[in-house]
């Protein structure tokens, strides 16, 4: 008989066991060594079987186990230690009391995430989005940062992967029991649960619990509307992530968003936590976050207008998608019908003006959707990329959004993503870096990373060899248990027994299966493939894991093809495709692998972080240059793959690029792996793997990135929402009414005229031009505009490159050369570059306020080139 639920019956610990509880409800286990040694040490069989997960162990042990240890001496020292040094962690000042010490830092950030990668013991992300949402929360603790956690609590999580005999990926949801995971519900004084309720379209309503994950430092709220308050069909609301039709996933995210927001709020009121000055939306399925803000605001007395100004300042949306079909996009209508008067979700918010924030009314854009990103940007005052490349991408994918301006001018930051060091590195390369560093605050600099370095050569290559070898043995486990899933019996499968080998060289692909991942782009020439694999003295072995997304049925071909090369007798035992990868799998992978290989099309990476986690283990890296690889790539820390960009061919491209892969493998990185000195040591692979952990050590940590948001993003933001909030929202009213008027205004406002004096030789660098433009106002103020000179190199097609700024003072008094209301602006611009240069003159909104001087999208420009007094031509 099948069960129709699962549940956890848990036992009762004696008192002295008592924290085995508190450790096992703080996440800080996931990524702390010595409490995981504590649980391993309750049972290490059952520790095994449970995976690793403590809550779910607690429920496993027998009582008797349980007596035994509570007269264990040694045991409850040990416990008592890590108890103890729990509360030192949530306890003691970090990184962030010291800054907040030197400015007004916020009292706290909201960061929403439609997912979560926490730990395999709590199966709620589906991939990078999820695992770097992850490493933000955990980074955040470590570094003391305020920040609340929101998400939701998916009843099926994200699906566990087989394969069929035939090698087609298959899908299970196991159910998620909120009550045998690390959570607690969270209650009012009283003790009564708090639920969170939006109201929907026909009068129904939809509730969540709000579960609370504590992870380390941070709480994460997590919304879940599958408890019998609901009726049946909102219940599923939260069943899977990423799962059902347009309207389920819209209800997702106005849970994520609206609901979200409103739980934070219970959250604060009920713990006293500080409410959020920033709210981070972590793509753009967390949008609806900005709409209930502006509720908020409406709701103590101001406009719409003042109220997005309101909450834009304190708001920071990041894009993870470098394509526009990454983005969620809903049928106008289908949104409208959750906003309309009577029935709208957020009451008082005008059902148009909600329209409008997600409306693609840019050129190209598509007015019969309502776009996620596109709200989420119109109601954050800062946005970012994930890396450097993905920032210059994002800033051409959304440049309708601020029409006029130049792509590199579009207001689009980027903060290149980071790992969390604890989570992803094995447990082996961090004693060896801390026996020789002991100040782990090191590691924040070269400097650390330099000293470890100092490593002996055989120790580093025998911590390589362990790494790879318990790669090797959970491969064979998962191969095995995988082909019996297949059909195999015990009998047929002896020749896993000798499935890889810890002394060959391994390389690791494991990631989401979307096409321009190019899963089987190392198929391109499977006998030259083979060769690599095969080759007697020299080999290669290639470990492989992915999951496709249960629509994606070309993901899923892909998936079967390598499946398929994978199980051929001939090479099946120097390449494995491992079906379930979790985060489990990942860090056996990205700690086991010599090398992490990744050949996505460029630049359609948006980060990218898989080859970070290999790096700090010791592994290099060979990937095209994208993301993150193509800003810190310095030619000596692993391997670039060329690319064939500009090829329109994607058949050809594929040949090319597939031709250059195999060439670095047999040419570069096969021969430097296997070139061992008398000792046995491939001392110049060693020594790049030490170049590696210099060069990206300090880069690629996580709390890199957090310290980056909150020193770039986060207190910009924050001060921003004082501003704007101070006496009584006065910033926010001015805001919005000065908006209005330059917006009314503008488009009367003109470059009317443009002279050039006091040239009278040929212009010479050294010297400067100076420059008059009479410029319409239309009823503005001079001080509303900022009139500037662009200078800078001329391409082929008259258009400026990389132009530099000079900025024109009004001189009212002086006459213009315009028509009535015309204003002169003066000044003199510097002539820096040698070589074809050209210039214009525009005009564009000023205030104090404004977080960019694009923020509103509204530039004035002369309307042709003209030609001045002397002569000379006005570009």
């Amino acid at each position: 008989m099948k069960a129709i639920r699962r549940f956890t019956v848990r036992t009762v610990l004696p008192e002295a066991l008592a924290p085995l509880e508190r450790l096992a409800a703080n996440l800080r286990w996931a990524w702390h060594a010595p409490t995981r040694e504590v649980f391993a040490a309750v049972d290490p069989a059952v520790w095994r079987d449970c995976g690793h997960d403590p809550f779910r162990m607690l429920g496993e042990v027998d009582r008797e186990r349980f007596d035994r240890l509570a007269r264990d001496e040694d045991f409850l020292a040990r416990l008592r230690a890590a108890d103890a040094d729990l509360d030192t962690y949530l306890a003691e000042p970090r990184w962030y009391q010291e800054y907040a010490a030197r400015r007004r830092a916020p009292a706290a950030v909201a960061y929403f995430s439609a997912e979560y990668g926490l730990t395999a013991a709590l199966p709620q992300y589906s991939g990078g989005l999820g695992i770097l949402a992850g490493d933000h929360l955990k980074s955040a603790s470590d570094l003391g940062a305020p920040v609340i956690g929101v998400g939701l609590l998916y009843q099926h999580g994200y699906f566990t992967q087989a394969l069929s005999p035939e090698g087609w990926q298959l899908e299970d949801y196991p159910e998620v029991d909120p009550r045998s995971l690390p959570l607690t519900q969270l209650r009012a004084g009283d003790g009564t649960p708090v639920d969170i309720v939006l109201d929907l379209p026909g009068g129904r309503r939809l509730s969540a619990h709000v579960w609370v994950v504590q992870v380390g430092r941070v709480p994460l709220l997590l919304l879940d509307a599958g408890h019998e308050g609901n009726p049946a069909e909102m219940r599923g609301v939260t069943d899977r992530l990423y799962g059902g039709g347009k309207e389920h996933r819209l209800r997702q995210e106005l849970l994520l968003g609206v609901g979200g927001v409103r739980a934070v709020r219970a959250y604060c009121r009920v713990t006293g936590h500080p409410d959020p000055e920033v709210f981070h939306m972590n793509e753009g399925h967390a949008g609806f976050l900005g709409v209930e803000r502006v509720r908020e605001y409406i709701s103590t007395g101001l406009s719409f207008a003042e109220a997005v100004e309101a909450a834009r300042a304190g708001t920071v949306f990041t894009t993870h998608t470098p394509v526009p079909a990454g983005i969620d996009r809903f049928a106008r209508d289908l949104v409208e019908a959750h906003f309309t008067d009577g029935d709208s979700v957020a009451a008082g918010v005008p059902s148009h003006e909600v329209m409008a924030l997600g409306a693609e009314d840019f050129a190209g854009g598509d007015p019969g959707v309502f776009n996620m990103a596109v709200m989420g940007m119109r109601l954050a005052q800062r946005v970012n990329g994930v890396s450097r490349l993905h920032g210059a991408v994002s800033r051409e994918m959304f440049q309708g959004l601020w029409p006029g301006f130049d792509t590199a001018e579009v207001p689009i930051t980027s903060i290149t993503n980071g790992v969390h060091a604890c989570t992803w590195v094995a447990e082996e390369a961090q004693e060896l870096a801390h026996r020789i560093v002991p100040d782990t605050g090191e590691f924040s600099g070269v400097e650390g990373w330099e000293k470890v370095t100092g490593a002996a050569e055989a120790e580093l290559w025998e911590m390589r060899r362990t790494l790879r070898r318990r790669l090797v043995d959970d491969a064979r486990e998962r191969l095995r248990a995988s082909w019996r899933r297949r059909g195999a019996s015990e009998a047929e499968l002896g020749w896993v027994d000798d499935v890889l080998d810890p002394d060959v060289l391994t390389i690791g692909f494991a990631r989401r299966v979307p096409s321009y991942k190019r899963l089987t782009l190392m198929l391109r020439d499977r006998e030259r493939l083979a060769s690599l694999l095969l080759d007697p003295d020299r080999p290669l072995q290639i470990v492989i894991a992915g999951k496709a997304h249960p629509a994606d049925e070309g993901g899923k071909r892909l998936i079967q093809e390598i499946v398929r090369f994978t199980d051929d007798p001939r090479v099946r035992h120097r390449i494995v495709f491992l079906p379930d990868y979790d985060m489990d799998l990942a860090r056996s992978l990205v700690q086991g692998c010599d090398v992490w290989l990744n050949n996505p099309l460029r630049p359609l990476e948006a980060c990218g972080t898989s080859g970070m986690k290999a790096a700090l283990n010791g592994g290099l890296n060979l990937s095209v240059r994208d993301g993150w690889w193509d800003e810190w790539y310095d030619g000596s820390n692993g391997w670039a793959i060329p690319t064939a960009d500009g090829v329109e061919d994607p058949d050809r491209r594929d040949a090319l690029e597939a031709a250059a892969l195999y060439d670095l493998i047999e040419q570069q990185v096969v021969p430097l792996f296997y070139d061992h000195d008398d000792a046995g040591l491939p001392k110049r692979w060693l020594e790049m793997v030490k170049h590696t952990l210099v060069s990206l050590g300090p880069k690629v940590l996580a709390t890199r990135m957090v310290q980056d948001y909150v020193t770039l993003l986060y207190q910009g933001a924050a001060d921003s929402s004082r501003l704007l909030g101070a006496e009584d929202m006065r910033g926010a009213r001015d805001l919005a009414a000065w908006k209005h008027r330059v917006r009314g205004a503008w488009p009367g406002v003109r470059v009317e005229h443009v002279e050039v004096m006091g040239m009278e030789g040929p212009p010479l660098v050294g010297r400067a031009l100076e420059v008059r433009a009479s410029v319409a106002l239309n009823g503005l103020d001079p001080a509303d505009v900022r009139v500037e000179v662009a200078i800078g190199r001329v391409s082929d097609s008259e258009q400026l490159v990389d132009p530099e700024f000079a900025e024109l003072a009004p001189d009212p008094a002086a006459p213009a050369n315009g028509g009535p209301g015309a204003v002169r602006f003066t000044g003199a611009v510097p002539l820096e570059r040698a070589g074809n240069c050209g210039f214009t003159v525009r005009a564009l909104p000023r205030h104090p306020l404004l977080s960019d001087r694009a923020e509103l999208g509204l530039v004035a420009l002369p309307e042709a080139p003209g030609t001045s007094a002397d002569g000379m031509v006005l570009r």
